[in-house]
């Protein structure tokens, strides 16, 4: 992997934030998420693939409001997009390439919005973050693959010995639904690569992104254990792109 090597699942036994701007990925820190998880998933990046994971990181957060928009929860949902600002675009605003953020942050306001309202500029914000994107120069197998660490990264905050922690539960679910976006999005590209390998990371993904079956954190959210494994097939299938 040309942008830097980080084992499938290996994003951080503490959660995963973008790391400051300021900072080297190795030193890290912010927020609720540990640095080791940052550190890990954006460990080696610069340039566009830095761009391109910061970009995706924060689309994880629209992606994730829209899933609880569609459970007619529009407050929630604006939270949800403005703790993705917060956690992913102000530790680093000048690394987002030409994203307009006030199209971003317009999905993350108003408290009287309804379903549609939200729904509508959460989808107008998916526009901007895929727009941006598409300008970037950056190997899509190596965004998913990130997205994939922090996804696990996040997750090992979840399942706690007394309690499950809802928040990280959506931000981390956020996460695999990017992971798998940033692939279906490259689809073409990767198909002509090599289709067998694209076909069986698509697989491997939508078997992770099933370990979130609710928009809302279960009772019972899916092991630890269990995430980490899938998230080292995920890895294992993209291998020959990376």
């Amino acid at each position: 992997e040309s942008g830097g090597s980080a084992a499938g699942g290996e994003a951080g036994e503490e959660g995963v934030t973008a790391p400051p701007a300021s900072e080297a990925p190795a030193s890290a820190t912010g927020g609720e998420a540990g640095e080791a998880g940052a550190a890990t998933a954006y460990a080696g990046l610069s340039g566009d693939q830095l761009t391109a994971l910061r970009l995706q990181h924060l689309k994880g957060f629209v992606m994730a409001a829209a899933a609880v928009t569609a459970e007619n929860q529009p407050n929630e949902a604006g939270i949800l997009v403005q703790q993705g600002l917060l956690e992913v675009y102000d530790v680093a605003p000048d690394q987002f390439g030409t994203l307009n953020v006030a199209i971003i942050r317009a999905a993350g306001e108003g408290d009287t919005l309804n379903r549609a309202q939200r729904m509508q500029r959460i989808r107008t914000a998916e526009d901007e973050l895929n727009r941006a994107a598409a300008e970037l120069e950056a190997d899509p197998a190596i965004t998913v693959a990130r997205m994939v660490d922090v996804a696990t990264g996040l997750y090992s905050e979840v399942v706690q010995p007394d309690f499950v922690d809802p928040i990280e539960y959506q931000h981390s679910m956020g996460a695999a639904l990017a992971a798998r976006d940033a692939l279906i999005r490259a689809e073409s590209q990767l198909r002509r690569a090599n289709i067998p390998a694209y076909s069986e990371a698509r697989g491997a993904l939508n078997s992770f992104v099933a370990l979130w079956p609710d928009a809302a954190a279960p009772e019972r959210p899916t092991p630890y254990r269990d995430v980490l494994a899938q998230g080292s097939r995920v890895r294992l299938a993209l291998s020959p792109f990376l």
